[in-house]
């Protein structure tokens, strides 16, 4: 992406000719554009229904808990194509017109269970006691779930978001089959310029979303080691308390 020359076997020098060329391309921008907004959205709903299916399943029975997270581990365990393939064939059998709202319905879709597999584990940390506590102290239901249980759950929540906008960002398969004529993500975009011959100008979006998404992980996984190592100090410190 740095390369003065159009070849990629020969060095022309540095430049940044192709970043400038990149915004410069309405096509590549609009579907840069078009992906960061679908992945927004669909990282926010996903959250919203993700974080109130865990705490359905945090005070479901033990046998009702084993079938949803049965039923949860499905869109991960399913092929990319699968399920591109079966959301295809249930938009066009209720009649939805294949577009924007299709799109974000199936990021919506395959971003739940990351979000659900993020919060369900900061659930089974807490005590069961304390929103029962903070309902007998006066808290209504909303109240106790705002300042006692958010609280607490908020670690595994912001990570299912940004596992949810980086998977968002990266999908292309489900997209393809999803998204219909009009509305293209970045994804679906260099992959018709693929088949017509790579321009330069996709190595510099390449670059900006591989840094992107590598800072995205790298924050979901610091933010991971940093709640695992709270966890080992509260444990330890509680351990030396009870001895």
């Amino acid at each position: 992406s740095f390369n003065a020359s159009k070849s990629r076997g020969t060095w022309g020098g540095f430049s940044l000719r192709w970043y400038m060329s990149l915004f410069q391309n309405g096509e590549l921008m609009s579907s840069l554009y078009t992906t960061i907004l679908v992945a927004l959205i669909a990282s926010v709903v996903a959250v919203v229904i993700g974080t109130a299916a865990a705490l359905g399943m945090y005070f479901s029975k033990k046998r009702y808990q084993n079938t949803l997270m049965n039923v949860t581990y499905i869109p991960i365990l399913n092929a990319d194509i699968v399920t591109g393939i079966s959301l295809l064939l249930l938009f066009t059998f209720v009649g939805l017109h294949l577009g924007y709202v299709s799109l974000l319905l199936a990021h919506i879709t395959f971003n739940i269970p990351y979000v659900i597999l993020s919060v369900l584990p900061k659930l089974n940390q807490l005590d069961r006691n304390m929103f029962e506590a903070a309902r007998d102290l006066g808290a209504t239901p909303w109240q106790a779930f705002f300042k006692v249980m958010l609280p607490e759950i908020m670690p595994g929540v912001t990570t299912g978001f940004l596992l949810a906008f980086t998977m968002s960002i990266d999908d292309f398969v489900i997209s393809f089959f999803t998204a219909g004529a009009g509305v293209s993500t970045l994804s679906v975009t260099i992959y018709s310029y693929a088949r017509r011959g790579i321009k330069p100008e996709i190595n510099a979006v390449s670059t900006i979303m591989f840094v992107v998404i590598l800072t995205l992980l790298f924050v979901v996984n610091v933010r991971s080691s940093r709640d695992a190592k709270r966890k080992a100090q509260h444990d330890k410190y509680e351990g030396g308390l009870l001895h």
